[in-house]
């Protein structure tokens, strides 16, 4: 990907060490409040990452990282395999992309900046053939009551087909996909993080447990978004957003 503008805001791939440190900074005040600190893992050598800038003030307010696979063989090799069991995605014959790490600049609210970085993986998800996204989507914390009809709406609405269904690996779990209580949808839609709102209105689904995640401070599940199963009218949204 060059460089691509969008309003106030520029686009682009990491090019050096200097772009990885800055994500990793932004991460680690995003994820862990840490000023100075940096939010880095062994995975970060393997993964393309995606920085959104203000270009007046060359400020970076968001940034993902994509790690991609020719086909679900090498998914165990994913950052989200340490948390679940991907056997059955293991089958899967098309080319897959996790995208993971995702985070806004705390001092940035600006919309636009969601849609902008949905933009941008469009054009990735064109330029290489994807047919399905997946990663871990986090909701703050761990304490797993303040969310729980948002756990209430993914349980009834959107869990994952049998055949692609993440199996529980790691030590702390909540598996909500257990619980039969009605969701209050506004109490739900409310508490659901932005980026898995998203991928609900695409069609995506998650796995049927909740992973504690103490080290991230946060409650993550695994989601899945097949490229296909996107509904006609979202996908032309989304093309129409594509930088």
């Amino acid at each position: 990907m060059k460089v691509f503008r969008k309003g106030r805001y520029r686009v682009r791939f990491s090019q050096d060490v200097a772009d990885v440190s800055a994500a990793q900074r932004l991460r680690s005040r995003t994820f862990r409040g840490e000023q100075s600190g940096v939010d880095a893992d062994d995975f970060d050598r393997s993964c393309t990452h995606v920085l959104i800038e203000e270009e007046r003030t060359d400020t970076l307010v968001c940034c993902y990282r994509l790690m991609s696979f020719a086909t679900g063989g090498d998914i165990q090799t994913s950052y989200s395999a340490q948390y679940y069991g991907l056997e059955a995605l293991s089958v899967y014959p098309g080319a897959m992309v996790e995208m993971g790490r995702f985070c806004i600049a705390p001092s940035h609210r600006d919309p636009d900046i969601l849609r902008i970085a949905w933009g941008a993986m469009v054009r990735y998800v064109d330029d290489h053939d994807v047919e399905m996204l997946f990663g871990c989507s986090s909701f703050p914390g761990v304490q797993e009551e303040a969310y729980m009809d948002a756990f209430d709406l993914l349980r009834e609405r959107h869990l994952a087909p049998k055949r692609w269904l993440p199996r529980v690996k790691a030590p702390r779990i909540f598996p909500f996909g257990q619980r039969l209580k009605k969701p209050d949808l506004k109490k739900a839609m409310k508490g659901m993080p932005p980026l898995l709102r998203t991928y609900l209105l695409m069609g995506g689904w998650v796995s049927d447990h909740a992973v504690v995640d103490d080290d991230m401070n946060t409650l993550h599940v695994f989601t899945g978004l097949e490229i296909k199963g996107i509904p006609p009218m979202r996908q032309k949204l989304l093309r129409a957003s594509a930088l």
